[in-house]
């Protein structure tokens, strides 16, 4: 009785791995796989995690730029990006879903100060650097809330200082 046990569990064994053999996809030895930390920089997006984007990249220009989403459970979205010297800041919010109640509340700066509130574009005069941290949210001032996706972009120029 164990000898046909051992046989049948031989026999499926081998006709499963007949099945994975034909099913499987070709892979040439000359393919490489990149996961995202090999990635280079400039293949890298600024891309939301949780409550908060990351600006790690900028465009040829020097611009940061992201999409994110807003919606019940990710009310304040932290955009934190770095300031290497004193410049003038621009930024803007751009709904993709139509018009929404949507703003930078405030601007975090690394001295632990903060400004703010301002509408869906704001300027601000940075003076200090390190990593400052724009807050986007909907105003409480202002009826309904906006949920969905929204595009902010950053601009730093040089201060003339």
């Amino acid at each position: 009785m164990t000898k046909y046990s051992i046989i049948i569990i031989v026999f499926i064994f081998c006709s499963c791995k007949q099945r994975e053999e034909k099913n499987a996809i070709p892979v040439n030895m000359t393919d490489t796989i990149v996961t995202d930390k090999e990635k280079t920089a400039a293949e890298q997006l600024n891309e939301q995690i949780g409550d908060t984007i990351e600006m790690i990249n900028t465009d040829s220009a020097g611009n940061y730029s992201a999409i994110g989403t807003i919606d019940s459970i990710h009310s304040r979205i932290y955009v934190k990006f770095t300031n290497k010297e004193a410049a003038n800041l621009k930024a803007t919010i751009t709904t993709m879903e139509g018009d929404g109640n949507i703003r930078f509340n405030q601007i975090l700066f690394p001295d632990q100060t903060s400004d703010g509130p301002f509408g869906k574009e704001m300027e601000h005069e940075l003076k200090t650097t390190g990593i400052h941290t724009l807050i986007i949210g909907h105003s409480l001032m202002a009826e309904g809330r906006y949920e969905g996706k929204f595009k902010v972009d950053v601009k730093l120029t040089s201060s003339p200082n």
